[in-house]
């Protein structure tokens, strides 16, 4: 028998990310100067009365209601006080007018990153909306009433950054949302991850007319495809072949997998437990403009937690 070395993953820079996490309760992180700054509405070419309040200030108020989970009242009260605090003379929108004006962010799809990408990861989870727990629902069942939404993020997996975030009814599959994403990625895309759910023809065909490499687990029993009629689904039709070569089996597609860099994708996973541990599994607001502008600037204020900075470990010997 080999005797097989234990390890264990050690971070290397606690100092550096231990002031980035004191700083993620920072006030002046998320009320920062360049909202101050932009906290009038300069011009507004909409029909009615022009705006006072910019979108950049109702977004510094989403921003502070999702990092310290204020409800709306209370998020004016805290806005009012901090205003105070730092002896500004900004006035402070009310809570009704925060909230209408939250249902026109995050409609459009927006890249959010900000740095160069080659490489990007496709993933999607659920937010409740309403219903029972998880406890009562262990001891009695589901619940009819029980709603959920889905998610979707492109992930770069070297920033750790959210490129792209869209919220979609339960009842729309992954690879229908990718067309919609893959139009605002940014063009230095030229790698896609995704798990078996991103399988489908759909996604091919966009990725190549894209230029990009879709790196996804072809099904179990996957045939090839006639590249004269679909040319999309070469990259498949790679992925079929190499697997078969490789034996056809699970120890096959774990070897594919590493060889491509697939284990990449679980940067998504590890994306959406970050979100989840900051701000929740669950939404607000009820109806979905609201919560995509909820989602938009939840997005946001992980994209600038991860900006302050991230562990960085290497695996050791135990």
């Amino acid at each position: 028998m080999t005797n097989q070395t234990k390890t264990k993953y050690r971070i290397r820079n606690w100092a550096e990310y231990n002031r980035a996490l004191i700083n993620r309760g920072s006030l002046t992180i998320w009320f920062s100067e360049s909202a101050i700054e932009t906290w009038i509405s300069k011009s507004y070419k909409g029909r009615g009365r022009p705006r006072f309040y910019s979108d950049e200030a109702i977004l510094c108020a989403l921003i502070v209601k999702a990092v310290y989970r204020l409800p709306f009242r209370a998020l004016r009260g805290f806005l009012l006080s901090l205003v105070q605090l730092l002896g500004l003379f900004l006035p402070v929108p009310c809570y009704t007018r925060i909230c209408r004006r939250a249902a026109e962010l995050g409609q459009q799809i927006k890249n959010l990153g900000t740095k160069k990408t080659a490489d990007i990861v496709f993933d999607s989870s659920g937010l409740k909306v309403y219903g029972e727990g998880e406890w009562k629902i262990r001891q009695h069942g589901k619940s009819k009433r029980r709603t959920w939404r889905k998610i979707h993020i492109a992930l770069c997996p070297d920033s750790h950054e959210i490129i792209l975030s869209h919220l979609s009814e339960n009842s729309e599959a992954d690879c229908e949302v990718v067309p919609k994403m893959r139009d605002h990625l940014p063009k230095s895309v030229r790698r896609s991850y995704g798990d078996g759910a991103y399988d489908k023809e759909l996604c091919y065909k966009d990725f190549h007319h894209a230029g990009i490499q879709p790196i996804i687990p072809p099904q179990r029993g996957a045939v090839l495809h006639d590249l004269q009629k679909e040319p999309w689904m070469k990259d498949r039709n790679d992925a079929v072949r190499a697997i078969t070569g490789l034996g056809n089996d699970d120890e096959a597609r774990k070897i594919w997998k590493k060889l491509m860099g697939y284990h990449r994708r679980s940067l998504g996973e590890t994306g959406f437990y970050r979100w989840k541990t900051m701000f929740g599994g669950e939404l607000k607001s009820r109806k979905i403009p609201n919560q995509r502008g909820e989602i938009y600037a939840k997005s946001v204020a992980l994209n600038k937690m991860t900006s302050l900075g991230m562990p960085k470990g290497k695996w050791i010997a135990a």
